[in-house]
């Protein structure tokens, strides 16, 4: 009996201890160039084969201590045009992410130095990955924003620019599902957060992150150890709607309790360039409530004031700007108020460059074009993510409309000639409603052309020099605005459409090759 009470106590106990444990955050974890899942810290990582379809897995040489660094997914140049290569990742729609990119080049190129390059998160560059001065350190380098999901799915890509001298290569990815309440002042429909600094302050440990941070933020140490443990017990992290972790109300910077002194420091530690900013401090005072002394100080930023006469108490309290413009070195002043008798402390902070999202390519032409694709059996490896943007990053053999129609742009060509294609011609090509012109010629393409007669635009259509069978579809003489039809050296059969042949300023190529019957003369009036 008393060995069965002793083995409910360790049950009940265990059961207690397993209850007390957070969940993992929400969302996907992508462990780049893996070839099989693995769980790392209780939390699923997937290997990355179901998100892109491009670039080559690597393994380091010299194999790094954190698991998820051992691997990376690495994208070659080929002839060094501008291409971009995407990660595409179910997410749910009208959702807030913070999608964290990892990159560890452990000399994957054989180049002493990484690669510099662009990250593009949906149709809207990110920010340039240069890795090369924690490469140095022999550091990762992650970098990390806020996103709405639009649609059902979401693209990060790496892409070339003009420093990239080598492969861009990706360690992990995540898109980590946020709370509805953190950062809810940003207008995410327009708008996106670049994570600059996320800090502890008077904090000297290791970064802390989940189970600390429900969403698996990283906040780094700022300022001398302070190993003093400070009281907590009376703030609520639920009152913070952006929900930091309770550990960085164990810390502060301050000044001598006796004396009522200001705090100047320099945060974020780096120069800034000339744009808007999101920035979040956070506050709590530890000592008893029941002091008479409030701690009640001033904030300027740069010499500007922030906020006038904060009153810090135990339950905490944050002050945030949505929208504050910055430039170079950022100087923060927390000045006593007149007649306190206490000093200033910060806790902690985060500061976010408020990023302008770009546009987004019409969902109809993406959705259009994805058919496209899956009808080929080798298309081009960048079409993955949006099409059209970043314009400089548009999908080979795509050109889109300069203007948006409305809030989205169009795709008005296709020219994917001579580009060895196999597979056929899908039919949701004719969704493309603001095509003008169409060059598949020069291909192994098979199958049959399909019905066309919603391109109400097209001009131009070449699919000469393919294998394409079937007969050429008498709508296509609907189009009025038709100039160009080669579809020479193919297997055609039946008979050319009367329509096409007496079309006016039709420049038509029906041979050599095909089998057409003779044409019926047009009817007479």
């Amino acid at each position: 009996m008393a060995f069965l009470s002793l083995l409910l106590f360790f049950f009940f106990s265990l059961l207690a201890i397993v209850r007390s444990q957070p969940s993992p955050p929400k969302g996907t974890l992508i462990d780049c160039g893996a070839t099989i899942p693995s769980v790392i810290d209780g939390q699923q990582w997937l290997s990355d084969n179901d998100f892109v379809s491009a670039g080559i897995p690597k393994t380091l040489h010299d194999p790094n201590p954190l698991p998820i660094l051992q691997t990376v997914r690495s994208f070659p140049l080929g002839d060094g045009s501008p291409k971009k290569f995407c990660y595409v990742v179910p997410v749910i729609r009208n959702s807030k992410y913070l999608v964290r990119t990892t990159y560890f080049y452990g000399g994957i190129n054989g180049r002493d130095l990484p690669p510099v390059f662009d990250q593009i998160i949906d149709g809207t560059r990110w920010s340039i990955v240069n890795t090369t001065e924690d490469f140095t350190r022999g550091m990762p380098s992650y970098y990390e924003g806020v996103f709405l999901a639009r649609v059902k799915t979401m693209s990060v890509c790496v892409a070339r620019n003009t420093y990239t001298d080598s492969d861009p290569f990706i360690s992990a990815l995540e898109f980590i599902l946020l709370g509805s309440s953190v950062y809810n002042s940003t207008d995410f429909a327009n708008y996106g957060l670049n994570l600059v600094a996320r800090n502890s302050f008077g904090y000297g440990g290791p970064m802390i992150r989940f189970p600390d941070d429900p969403f698996d933020r990283y906040w780094e140490p700022f300022g001398e150890s302070n190993t003093t443990t400070r009281s907590t017990e009376n703030i609520s992290v639920s009152g913070f709607w952006n929900l930091p972790p309770l550990k960085v109300f164990e810390t502060a910077l301050t000044t001598d309790q006796s004396k009522p002194m200001k705090i100047e420091l320099q945060w974020p530690p780096i120069s800034l360039p000339n744009s808007i900013y999101y920035i979040a401090m956070y506050f709590a005072d530890d000592r008893n409530s029941l002091l008479d002394s409030s701690r009640i100080f001033n904030i300027t930023m740069n010499g500007v004031e922030y906020f006038r006469n904060l009153n810090v108490t135990t339950a905490g309290v944050v002050v945030f700007a949505s929208r504050w413009p910055l430039s170079g070195l950022t100087n923060i002043t927390l000045l006593p108020a007149e007649g306190s008798v206490v000093g200033p402390l910060i806790n902690a902070g985060e500061i976010f460059n408020v990023l302008l999202l770009g546009g987004k390519t019409h969902t109809r032409d993406v959705i259009s074009l994805d058919r496209v694709k899956s009808s080929l059996r080798n298309p081009p490896p960048d079409w993955k993510g949006d099409p059209c943007l970043p314009r400089q990053y548009a999908w080979t053999g795509v050109t889109c409309s300069e203007e948006s129609e409305g809030p989205r742009i169009r795709v008005v060509a296709l020219n994917l000639s001579s580009m060895a294609l196999s597979g056929s011609i899908s039919p949701g090509i004719a969704k493309l409603t603001a095509l003008t012109n169409i060059w598949l010629g020069n291909n192994n393409l098979t199958g049959s052309i399909p019905d066309l007669s919603s391109l109400r635009m097209l001009e131009t259509l070449h699919l000469e020099n393919n294998q394409l069978s079937g007969v050429i579809p008498p709508s296509l003489g609907a189009i009025e605005s038709l100039r160009e039809l080669f579809v020479q050296n193919n297997n055609l059969t039946g008979q050319v459409p009367s329509s096409l042949l007496v079309k006016p300023d039709l420049n038509l190529k029906m041979s050599p090759g095909n089998n057409f019957l003779p044409s019926q003369p047009p009817p007479t009036t």
